[in-house]
């Protein structure tokens, strides 16, 4: 799915290196956030060409498919190169053109302590356009005008990492589910003949799983998703904020 000219400003967008990695990390989150009516979006860095499995044609396809699932506005790809992707000044300008364009209010992306060299550049080049794309001067030549998003928030950390917060993704779960089962490809198929990797293997998907069910259990709700917040946050009623949060009588 790409973008038209002169969309509507995305509430939310969730930027990653491969076709997956937002339905496994962020998916209920946006399944949840379009239910809302916000406009919601994804911009995946690369075709995850070099994945063990599948091919680029297969994976296009997968990803159009989970993007109807989730109900996005947008989802485009940068095609930076599979395990290529560097927060280069080429990479900058690509993702702040990107945000201009879209002009997404909340972005959603990989956190930068992550074993794959993707996710973490991916983490530094999100942040670093983030705030590119609201200084005037820097990319003149694209004549888009600036815009900074209010907020990034990381997903798919460390379990050294406590969250900022969590978002009850129990209701949303089960369209999350079927987004993931789109990409096909790449998880466990016991009639696959292709190469095995963690990811198709059975247990990678029983730990994203237990990773919803583990976080949901720390707010008190079936299953969550977790977000990670390096700035300090404005809040302007933490009345309302805080009687959220999970209120369990022993």
């Amino acid at each position: 799915m790409k973008s038209m000219n002169k969309l509507k400003p995305l509430d939310a967008l969730a930027v990653a290196a491969h076709p997956d990695d937002v339905e496994l990390s962020a998916g209920g989150t946006l399944v949840k956030l379009a239910a809302m009516g916000y406009r919601t979006g994804i911009v995946d860095l690369t075709r995850g060409e070099a994945g063990t499995r599948g091919t680029v044609e297969q994976r296009t396809r997968e990803a159009a498919r989970a993007a109807k699932v989730l109900k996005l506005a947008v989802r485009e790809t940068l095609d930076l190169g599979d395990a290529r992707i560097w927060p280069d000044e080429n990479s900058r300008i690509q993702v702040v053109r990107v945000l201009r364009r879209l002009r997404p209010r909340v972005i959603f992306t990989q956190h930068w302590d992550d074993p794959h060299p993707d996710h973490a550049h991916t983490s530094q080049l999100v942040r670093e356009a983030a705030h590119l794309a609201g200084v005037a001067k820097y990319d003149a030549e694209g004549k888009l005008e600036r815009f900074r998003p209010s907020c990034v928030a990381y997903f798919l950390f460390s379990h050294k990492v406590v969250p900022s917060f969590m978002v009850d993704i129990s209701a949303a779960s089960p369209r999350k589910w079927q987004a993931i089962r789109c990409h096909a490809s790449q998880f466990y198929n016991p009639r696959s003949r292709q190469p095995e990797s963690r990811v198709s293997t059975r247990k990678f998907l029983e730990e994203i799983e237990s990773r919803d069910r583990f976080f949901g259990a720390l707010i008190g709700v079936e299953r969550a998703e977790g977000f990670y917040i390096r700035e300090a946050l404005n809040v302007a009623d933490p009345v309302a904020l805080l009687t959220q949060t999970m209120n369990i009588y022993s």
